[in-house]
Parts: structure tokens; sequence; C-alpha cells
């Protein structure tokens, strides 16, 4: 059975608010994903494959993603 947390990691980024700032536009018109911000934290939650290649996009853009 696997793990529910490799599960979510492989389908989630986690970021604080600020570090979408000026790409959350982008984001959100060239990746499938749900963007959901709460009380200074973003959640992108997409497929594996699709967060795969934002997290890469992300780090191309100087984001940290954990």
């Amino acid at each position: 059975m696997p793990d529910p947390s490799n599960l979510r990691d492989s389908t989630q980024i986690v970021l604080p608010s600020a570090a979408l700032e000026g790409l959350r536009a982008d984001i959100e018109s060239e990746f499938v994903v749900s963007v959901l911000e709460d009380d200074g934290v973003v959640r992108i939650i997409g497929s594996p494959v699709v967060i795969k290649n934002l997290s890469e996009y992300l780090a191309r853009q100087g984001v940290n993603v954990p």
C-alpha cells in the first residue's frame, strides 16, 4: 500500500504566497493545476507529471521548491 504522504508530495507544491509573486497568472495559464491560497500559503495541486514540470519551471524562475 502506498504511503499517502508520498502521493501527496507528488501531486502538490506548497509555498509561501510571496514565492509566486508575479508568476501565478503564468502558472495558471501554462499548467493544468488548481492554485489554492490560505493564510499566506499557496497550495498548487495537479497530476504528478504536471507537478514535476511545474517544479522544474519554478526552479528556472528562481523559486526554491522544497
